[in-house]
Formats: C-alpha cells, structure tokens, sequence
C-alpha cells in the first residue's frame, strides 16, 4: 500500500494519520463511518446514480434495494472506491475519500467485499482462504485470526476442505470470514445470497446479520430481495432509476411508504379509490376507514388508499362481502385474491385451516392502523 495520504487541496486537513502500512481514519465515536453526499455517478457523461444521500451509524447495516438496474451496484462500487464520483463526496471516517477529480484508492479504504461469485481461491482450503488477507501478520497472530473466524462462523471442521467441497451456504460464511479477517473498518456486500433459493437466502442473511453484529462490523448490503433486506439491514435505501427514494426500517418503508414507487415496491398491497373525511377518516367502498396517524389533505379530496393483504379479515357475517378468485398455499395461511362488487380486487391473507376455495363468497373486514393515502393524480 502507499505509505503517504493524499493532499486534499484547498487548505483542508486530512483526518488520516499513516501508520506505515496502512491509514488510521477517525474513532467511531468521532465520525459517522460513512457519509454519502449529493453523489451523481456515471458512464461516459451519462448519470446512472442522481443526488443521492446517504449515512450509516458505527455498528449498523444498511442496504440498498431496488430492481436490477437502479443503480445500486454503482453506488457501492463508489464507496468501495472503483468508481469516480461526478458530483458530491463520500466520507468515511469523517475523512473525504471521493469527491470530483479526487479518489483515494480503494485498497487504502480498509473496506471489505464479499461478491455474488463469493471469489473464493478454488486451489485453497478454508483456512487459508481465510487468512489470504493476513499475510502481513505474524504466522502465529495470523493462525489465531484465522481460528477464530472458523469458530465464529462454524467452519472449524472444514478447515483442510477446499472450495468445491462445500455447499452453497458454507461457502458464502468463508468469503464473508476472508472478508472479516483483517478487521476492514467496513464490508460491503453486493448480492452476496442471488444464486441461493429464498429459504437459504432468508437463513443467511439473519446469520450474517448475527456474525456482523457480533463483530460490530458496519455494513452495507446490495439486494433486489426485499425479504432478504428485512432480514438483515437495519436501514433500507430505497433506489429506482438512480434515485434514492426513501430511506427507513423495514417497517417504516411498509406502513409508511413516501410515495407510490416506495408502497407498490415494499410488500404486496393494491389500491382502492377513496375520499378524504378529515384527518383520519376515509370513504372508501369498504366503509368508512379510520387510522391512527394523521391525513395531511383537506376534506374531499379524492384519493387512493394502501391496502395490504394483512389489512382485509376474511370473516363470516361481515357487511361487506367479496369473491374469492385465486388463493395460494403458504402453509400457515393461504393468500386470497378478492374481487368486490365493483369488479376491483385485493388480497387478503387467510389462516390455512380456513377453507375459502375459489368460488367462496365470504365476509370481509378492513384493519387498517396505518392509514397510506396518496392524492390522485387527477386531483379534486
């Protein structure tokens, strides 16, 4: 690695000290570890990632999560430090690493990735790809790191396997300890569970969440999979077209979505036309709906209201009544598609040992604590 820092220009003082080997950036407790600001990214003058903003806490996991080509993988290749930023400036540490005509190397980030590929040395055994990033160290500091990541991620005995004789999963916790070995001051995770299926990746991501946690890693994940991101950010980037469109907890972006991309992309729901009463009352063909939180719209403006499947109660001897069209098994509860008498549909989830095949005309109730209300686009 280079031994100087670089010169920042325009008088600036840099918070990196050299330690010989490698620059000490700010304590946590000095700086938010990253920092993200007005950053537009881009190929051959096009932009692919707009103004975005972003900022993580010491300790805590964040992702970015948006459908293939919103630019999330760009953006994180930026904080790595494999793309120029146009506008803005990343931080980590409280130290600039990316501003316009400036880039501090990547490999002078002390930032670990772990890829979709995994990357792992297939001519290696598990200890010492784990502990490829460790050859600077002492043999002995050197094979006490490597036993320890063994242990934290359950791969002590299979240590002297190589690569092609692991599963998937097993795999993936030793690109992830490789990753951790030399302490990075963060890892950053570009869909790192794709080639799994859904109940492996769930798994994973809430035992890497576990591990990250345990080592007081900050993080960030890249995913598409918005289960795979509840089950392990703390907080959600939402992104589309470049753009950063909200940024919560997983239950902030499902009960409130702050604009329709963010409420059709977060779960399942549709959306039913109503009217605004007051401030926590709405008309819809439902009945009147009531919320705890408050209608920022005035009387009678025309609107459309956020229902969840979770939302709708299949019942008997309700008022309101619907068809069920389609339902699917999900074990302990079916999800229903309902079609009112207005022809328009919904869905609502069922208890599995409720029997409401298709066909069935059954009684519906609407609870809706959160009430999500978004103004036509014809207005009233």
């Amino acid at each position: 690695m280079a031994a100087l820092a670089p010169a920042l220009g325009n008088g600036e003082t840099n918070n990196m000290t050299d330690s010989g080997d490698k620059l000490q950036f700010a304590t946590a407790t000095e700086a938010t570890p990253l920092l993200a600001r007005g950053v537009s990214l881009g190929y051959g003058g096009a932009p692919v990632v707009r103004d975005a903003h972003l900022e993580l806490d010491q300790g805590r996991i964040g992702c970015l999560l948006g459908p293939s080509g919103c630019g999330k993988t760009t953006l994180l290749r930026a904080i790595a430090g494999f793309e120029p930023v146009m506008t803005g400036e990343i931080l980590l540490g409280g130290v600039p690493v990316s501003r316009p005509g400036f880039s501090l190397p990547a490999e002078r980030r002390q930032i670990g990735m772990v890829f979709q590929d995994f990357a792992l040395f297939p001519h290696l055994t598990v200890a010492k790809n784990i502990g490829f990033g460790l050859r600077r160290l002492a043999r002995r500091a050197r094979e006490q790191r490597v036993a320890e990541l063994l242990e934290l991620v359950g791969l002590v005995e299979a240590a002297r396997l190589h690569p092609h004789e692991l599963s998937g999963g097993m795999q993936q916790r030793v690109a992830l300890a490789r990753a951790l070995a030399p302490r990075p001051r963060m890892l950053l995770l570009d869909e790192p569970f794709s080639s799994m299926d859904v109940e492996l990746r769930e798994a994973l991501a809430r035992e890497i969440r576990a591990l990250l946690r345990h080592e007081g890693v900050t993080a960030i994940l890249v995913t598409h999979d918005q289960l795979e991101a509840f089950a392990m950010a703390d907080r959600i980037s939402v992104m589309r077209a470049g753009r950063i469109h909200q940024t919560g907890t997983g239950f902030e972006l499902y009960h409130q979505p702050a604009d329709r991309f963010v409420a059709d992309f977060i779960g399942q729901g549709e959306f039913l036309p109503g009217q605004v009463i007051d401030e926590q009352r709405v008309s819809t063909e439902l009945g009147v709906l009531r919320g705890q939180n408050r209608i920022a719209l005035p009387p009678g403006t025309e609107i459309e209201v956020l229902v969840r499947p979770d939302d709708l109660i299949c019942a008997q001897c309700e008022e309101n009544t619907a068809l069920v069209t389609e339902r699917a098994f999900r074990g302990a509860e079916y999800l229903c598609t309902l079609e009112l008498d207005s022809g328009r549909r919904l869905l609502s989830l069922a208890p599995s040992h409720d029997d409401f095949p298709p066909g069935t005309q059954v009684g519906i109730r609407a609870e809706l604590d959160h009430l999500v209300v978004f103004e036509c686009a014809s207005g009233a």
